[in-house]
């Protein structure tokens, strides 16, 4: 073990000579540990936020949607079905027509402003199924009736619940309606209910079959667009630039961010503030460390004065304070990794914080952890507090002896 080692381990263990100063070491180390904890918690709920976010939008809309200008219906769309499969080739996962429409749901207590889907249950290549929580993945009710899956808030609000009676109310070829173009209305029972976990879905998506939503609509060959999914994700920039290209206008080739571009957008901004809050969390720590050394020499400035009066170096000296300041920071930062880890670990296990969907997307606090940002965090931490411990180690080792050992 060597000499400043030695020394820094033995200041810092005695608790007889100074009370206070063993207060101000565990000031120290607490504010490090709670700038480490909240850097580390912030990060890892901005990745929770993105990583569900993205998840439940790719859930609901797939990686590529295919549509066109002015949402206009699509004409003969089997012939576009193959044309796509072929653009794509074997980066194609799976591709599932739909009909979207605006319509007005209406039960025994409510009436509501909604976006229906035709849909259909085999090609659907959403992840609807895995988030039916009431009913069937189904639009047969007692294998007669017309059905519809409706979300959770959604029926919520309408009041109903499976095996209820609805009424949709929508416009045909999207024009005002007239005694020679009447609004189509049509009757389902509520077969399923899902739940995606984001409010925005939950309220606003109604599903029902697709050649229902054709025969409702009168449109026998035609759809709204289509929904891609891609074997590797990776790949979708480059396959949604090759069907631009090749489908041309009036197809509007978007994938999943294009979609959701507010949301991404949101999320980005969140982040903004990151930088102003480390940088004031590292100062608070660097302040924290020097504050405490400061105290310190000027406590050991008598020893500091015997030990350079005995035979030991600036470097000795400078050592010695260094060994401190390290000792702080990697408990402080040890300290603040475990109590991040914990909170998370609480969080994920008990959903402990809640959130209003409505304005989140998310009905509680999402955490990422990734120990690549714990790491770097504790890099980070652990640089700073020793380029902190310098100053007061350069002003212990410029005591001069006589002066020391005379101080009172």
């Amino acid at each position: 073990m060597s000499i400043p080692f030695f020394i820094a381990s033995k200041y810092i263990k005695s608790k007889k000579d100074s009370k206070f100063l063993s207060f101000f070491t565990v000031t120290s180390i607490t504010g490090i540990a709670l700038g480490v904890a909240a850097v580390n918690l912030a990060l890892s709920i901005l990745g929770g936020f993105e990583n569900t976010i993205k998840e439940k939008t790719i859930e609901f809309n797939s990686h590529i949607t295919i549509t066109t200008y002015g949402n206009n219906n699509i004409n003969n769309y089997t012939k576009i079905l193959d044309k796509i499969k072929q653009t794509t080739g074997k980066d194609l996962s799976s591709i599932s027509p739909f009909i979207e429409k605006d319509a007005i749901i209406k039960s025994k207590h409510l009436s509501e402003g909604v976006k229906l889907h035709g849909i259909q249950l085999n090609f659907e290549n959403s992840r609807l199924r895995k988030n039916i929580i009431s009913g069937k993945y189904s639009f047969n009710y007692n294998n007669s009736d017309k059905g519809v899956i409706l979300g959770r808030k959604l029926a919520d609000k309408l009041f109903v619940k499976t095996g209820d009676r609805i009424t949709f109310f929508t416009l045909i070829d999207d024009k005002p309606p007239s005694p020679e173009n009447p609004p189509a209305i049509e009757q389902f029972f509520v077969t399923g209910i899902f739940e995606s976990g984001m409010a925005e879905y939950d309220d606003l998506n109604a599903y029902i079959d697709f050649k229902e939503a054709q025969k409702m609509l009168n449109i026998p060959d035609q759809c709204s667009g289509f929904n891609l999914r891609l074997k590797n994700i990776a790949k979708i920039d480059t396959v949604r630039e090759i069907l631009s290209g090749k489908l041309g206008y009036p197809f509007y080739v978007r994938d999943f961010y294009q979609i959701n571009k507010p949301i991404f957008t949101w999320l980005e901004l969140q982040k903004k503030p990151i930088p102003i809050i480390l940088g004031l969390i590292i100062l608070v720590a660097i302040f924290n460390i020097v504050g405490t050394l400061l105290i310190m020499v000027l406590e050991k400035t008598k020893d500091i004065g015997i030990l350079k009066a005995i035979g030991a170096t600036k470097r000795t000296i400078i050592k010695t304070f260094l060994f401190q300041g390290l000792y702080i920071s990697i408990a402080g930062i040890i300290l603040g990794n475990l109590f991040a880890l914990i909170i998370s670990w609480l969080q994920l296990t008990y959903r402990l914080i809640s959130l209003p969907a409505n304005i989140y997307f998310v009905s509680s606090v999402p955490i990422l952890i990734n120990f690549n940002y714990n790491l770097i965090i504790s890099l980070i931490a652990l640089i700073l507090g020793i380029l902190a411990a310098l100053i007061p180690s350069y002003i212990a080792s410029k005591i001069k002896p006589i002066n020391a050992i005379r101080f009172e």
